[in-house]
């Protein structure tokens, strides 16, 4: 409802369709609430790991296939890490994007892994230091091998029946010929409570929200993307970025590994780490004010719970 004219504009969040931006502040809160009892009270690392544009024609042909190939070189890769080099098993949220600010067909997965872990034999609970978890060189070597790895054996099994051996034996070579893929490391979470702030921004985010389109019109959709940047685009190729980032149907874009997708495994670590009370989830975040399209006065949501009027909402 405007704050200075009383006119109510209707938002409906109703299709819950996991790519639509309006649907996903309920979805988000709720898997936030179930994780906040679930987060260690350790620092988290936050780190990135990116795919090579050589491999992005064919995650587009193949998306479920190239994700899961991702996913799992990169789950594998930490925890093989946090066996030999801490001798404990970490705890690991990933999430899949896919987009750039501008839309753009960029996958990438953001790790969120625990400063330390459980040692191997179950008695203590190991930390990582403070300010780093392991080196990025090493991460972006085993990444390159452990994918490559995963594309061979998807390709001797007939997952990509466009590219013959030839076809498929430059596409590796190319690949290869990269010393070291992308692994881009953050400073670390001191609290939990940071942990879910950020999870909740990533966990249920899409390519991009209302709040950064600025202007639509018959033959153009203008929005905005890095700091003060915007983009204008025909409608037809704002649509086309869009729908590159609509994963496949029953695609998990968020996944968990070592202690946190071991019930038993977590709460043998929690018994060992210092007792705190539990962190609480962050209320969940607005977009930017909407201002009324008749006075400029700022809209003020309302939670409501009502059908459609029957004649077309207030303009």
């Amino acid at each position: 409802m405007c704050t200075g004219c009383g006119r109510e504009h209707p938002v409906y969040n109703s299709c819950r369709n996991r790519h639509c931006p309006k649907c996903q502040a309920a979805a988000q809160q709720k898997w936030i609430d179930a994780r906040a009892e679930r987060v260690l009270n350790v620092p988290h690392f936050h780190v990135v790991f990116t795919l090579p544009s050589e491999l992005k024609s064919l995650a587009r042909r193949h998306p479920a296939a190239i994700y899961n190939a991702l996913f799992r070189a990169t789950s594998e890769l930490l925890l093989e890490l946090g066996r030999t080099r801490l001798k404990a098993t970490l705890g690991l949220t990933l999430v899949l994007h896919t987009w750039t600010r501008d839309l753009r067909f960029h996958p990438h997965v953001h790790v969120l892994a625990t400063a330390g872990g459980l040692s191997l034999d179950g008695k203590r609970f190991v930390h990582a230091r403070k300010d780093y978890l392991f080196p990025v060189e090493v991460m972006g070597r085993l990444l390159r091998g452990k994918v490559l790895d995963a594309l061979r054996t998807l390709h001797r099994k007939g997952a990509f029946p466009e590219l013959g051996k030839r076809s498929f034996g430059r596409l590796m070579a190319s690949l290869a010929a990269h010393k070291c893929w992308v692994v881009y490391g953050k400073a670390p979470f001191r609290r939990s409570q940071h942990v879910l702030s950020y999870l909740g921004r990533y966990t249920h985010r899409v390519g991009i929200a209302n709040s950064r389109l600025l202007e639509i019109g018959p033959g153009h959709v203008t929005f905005r993307t890095k700091g003060k940047g915007t983009s204008t685009l025909h409608p037809v190729d704002f649509l086309g970025r869009f729908i590159q980032h609509v994963l496949p149907d029953g695609f998990h874009k968020i996944r968990h590994a070592g202690l946190y997708a071991s019930p038993t495994l977590l709460e043998q670590a929690r018994a060992l780490l210092p007792t705190r009370s539990a962190a609480k989830a962050p209320e969940p975040s607005s977009d930017e004010p909407i201002r009324c399209a008749h006075c400029g006065a700022l809209i003020q949501r309302i939670r409501l719970a009502r059908a459609p009027p029957l004649e077309g909402p207030c303009v």
